[in-house]
């Protein structure tokens, strides 16, 4: 293909030099004129493991130019790549400056492109960025329709500084969001042959997929050096520790537990979390994140309770009560949590659980219940029904087969659905479904 790179930094420097030597005709398209003249001379404009050799090999073979007329760029194209910087403020507001400016002028070249072109944005931008902001500047510059007169895309790249070149050639995934089909297709073949998943979405889904990357490395760096800290505060080697939590590909390093659901609890997390935090506390260790973590779930409990109260709804169905389904352990359940705020603030409330027999629970499990919900007896329903009938706000918090199969569709109540049920994404369309955190 013909393609044009907006941006000659790290990601357009890299990404231009790339294409180019698997075959498209590339031409780097920058305001800097320094940066012009280094790809000219086959210099790159960035320090980078391998994108030296491999810009003076391309430049050399005719694949790679560059220019600092975007319209010309665009004309002589059939894609152009936005990848220029979108710098945040002190408060962390995104600056998109840059990328106004470039999509103004691509838009204005489209007025006059001889064919469809493509326009497929690298550049790192909040959800909503790109069919808020982007798209309206390209159509009224242009004159034209998006999806229909030319395509967009958004393409988010997973480049690290320092191995760039070696990640635009083992993508852990390729991330495509187009706003039609033809946009997509276009992208899918920059990449065709390279390994990795290839996930087509929505655009504001590709948008936000880099913010989660870059969320989640961030929170593991601090864990670990939060978790070193301790460590090193209680006289233990940090990565003898992380070795054996590494080596746990079924819990640890795996997708378990990163499904957005209800809040969490139970007689072990809860409790480990205070404990390790106590432990730094008492070290005189400062551990941020893992002093949050409770907070954060807490957070999450009360969103499902606003969910309840913006109802303005007083008779509350809850279907599930034990921490883990399958179980009958009620201790430190946030749906125990939720049922005690319920009835804290007068709300008429019937439980279901049928692993829950009040007559069946022992020890500190029955302990545990009599001192937060001790009218429990009173609260539970024998039956899915039941509490169908007496309920206008029901709040799913099971995947109980028989409570799934049970719930109606559509209809006066208000489903709050805190499991994201296997038929959410039917549901979602239907009056009267919340969904807590999808």
């Amino acid at each position: 293909m013909k393609i044009s790179v907006f941006g000659l930094g790290y990601v357009g420097c890299v990404s231009a030099a790339c294409l180019a030597s698997q075959g498209h005709e590339v031409v780097g398209v920058d305001v800097n004129p320094v940066k012009v003249d280094l790809v000219r001379a086959g210099k790159a404009p960035v320090v980078e493991e391998r994108i030296g050799e491999l810009t003076a090999e391309v430049v050399a073979s005719g694949a790679l130019r560059a220019s600092g007329d975007s319209a010309a760029a665009v004309t002589e194209t059939e894609v152009s790549l936005v990848c220029v910087g979108t710098p945040s403020a002190a408060n962390g507001s995104l600056s998109t400056a840059y990328l106004e400016r470039v999509t103004e002028e691509i838009g204005a070249a489209i007025a006059t492109h001889p064919g469809r072109h493509t326009v497929v944005f690298r550049s790192t931008m909040l959800p909503g960025t790109c069919l808020e902001l982007l798209v309206p500047i390209l159509e009224k510059a242009s004159g034209r329709t998006a999806g229909a007169d030319f395509g967009v895309a958004v393409n988010p790249e997973f480049l690290r500084e320092g191995s760039s070149v070696r990640d635009f050639f083992a993508p852990p995934k390729t991330v495509i969001g187009e706003i039609d089909a033809a946009s997509g297709d276009v992208v899918a073949a920059l990449y065709e042959g390279l390994p990795g998943e290839v996930f087509r979405v929505p655009i504001p889904v590709a948008e936000m997929t880099k913010y989660a990357d870059n969320a989640f490395h961030g929170l593991k760096i601090g864990f670990a050096n939060e978790l070193g800290a301790i460590c090193r505060a209680l006289g233990l080697d940090s990565h003898r520790v992380m070795d054996v939590f590494l080596a746990d590909r079924k819990l640890n390093i795996s997708p378990a537990y990163l499904r957005p659901g209800f809040a969490f609890g139970g007689s072990c997390l809860p409790k480990d979390l205070r404990g390790l935090v106590y432990a730094a506390h008492r070290a005189d260790v400062s551990v941020p994140i893992l002093s949050h973590v409770l907070t954060s779930n807490e957070e999450h409990l009360r969103r499902a309770f606003d969910l309840v109260a913006r109802t303005g709804r007083r008779r509350v169905g809850l279907f599930g009560l034990s921490f883990k389904p399958g179980t009958d352990d009620l201790r430190e359940s946030p749906l125990v949590e939720l049922a005690e705020r319920l009835l804290g603030k007068g709300y008429d409330l019937r439980i279901y659980d049928a692993n829950v027999s009040l007559s069946r629970l022992m020890g500190a499990n029955r302990e545990y219940i009599e001192s937060r919900l001790p009218h429990l007896g009173q609260l539970l329903a024998g039956s899915v029904e039941e509490v169908l009938a007496h309920a206008e706000v029901c709040l799913v918090g099971s995947t109980d087969p028989a409570v799934l199969g049970a719930l109606p569709h559509g209809g006066d109540r208000v489903l709050i659905d805190l499991v994201r049920m296997p038929d959410a994404d039917v549901r979602r369309a239907e009056e009267g479904y919340v969904g807590l955190a999808w």
